[in-house]
């Protein structure tokens, strides 16, 4: 947790947690270009001397600040699957719980447009994304080498590379899902990463 956040009042982190999760649903609903700080205050109840109380930089902490509520909703979305990949099964249950994800989400994709607001330079927003997808692979590095245990997969793939390969896949199924709508590339994405591993 940001040292910040942490010398809050629980009272304080609670309405802190109010202001980004208001925020969040204002851009799913109209998009970032149309929520101002004004449509936060009335959503969340909340003065503009609160909002940048918690948020003194702005709108551009405020932004950060749902890009990684958000990331950790991807993550949150899977489990438990994502985080107990210990049969073929469950491999099954988890490709399905992200085909249906993205199928919920439609072409409209929180996180991909609160990076692209805040920009790709900056610091603050390279290291929410790269929390992320180090955390959706290292679960998924940790699902193969459960199963070589099991020797269900076997012991000479490397589970870190396959794990990012599978996760590189998934990501481009999803930027295709974003800019066409169709969903079949995320689907042979998952099917063949998850064959490839079955049969190696």
């Amino acid at each position: 947790m940001d040292p910040q956040v942490q010398k809050l009042t629980t009272k304080g982190q609670a309405t802190r947690a109010r202001i980004i999760d208001g925020a969040a649903a204002e851009i799913r609903e109209r998009g970032i270009a149309q929520t101002t700080i004004e449509d936060v205050m009335a959503r969340t109840r909340t003065s503009k001397s609160q909002i940048f109380h918690y948020f003194p930089r702005g709108k551009e902490q405020l932004l950060l600040a749902v890009a990684t509520l958000e990331s950790q909703r991807v993550l949150d979305d899977q489990q438990p699957h994502l985080g107990s990949l210990t049969s073929w099964a469950a491999w099954q249950r988890w490709r399905d719980v992200v085909v249906e994800r993205y199928r919920r989400q439609g072409q409209s994709c929180p996180i991909a447009v609160l990076m692209s607001e805040i920009g790709r330079a900056s610091s603050g927003a390279q290291a929410v994304t790269t929390e992320l997808i180090n955390s959706w692979s290292g679960a998924i590095a940790d699902g193969i080498i459960a199963m070589q245990q099991q020797d269900k997969i076997a012991r000479t793939v490397n589970p870190h590379v396959a794990a990012a390969a599978l996760l590189a896949g998934i990501q481009g199924g999803v930027g295709i899902m974003l800019a066409t709508g169709d969903l079949t590339y995320l689907e042979a994405a998952l099917d063949e990463g998850i064959s490839a591993l079955r049969h190696r």
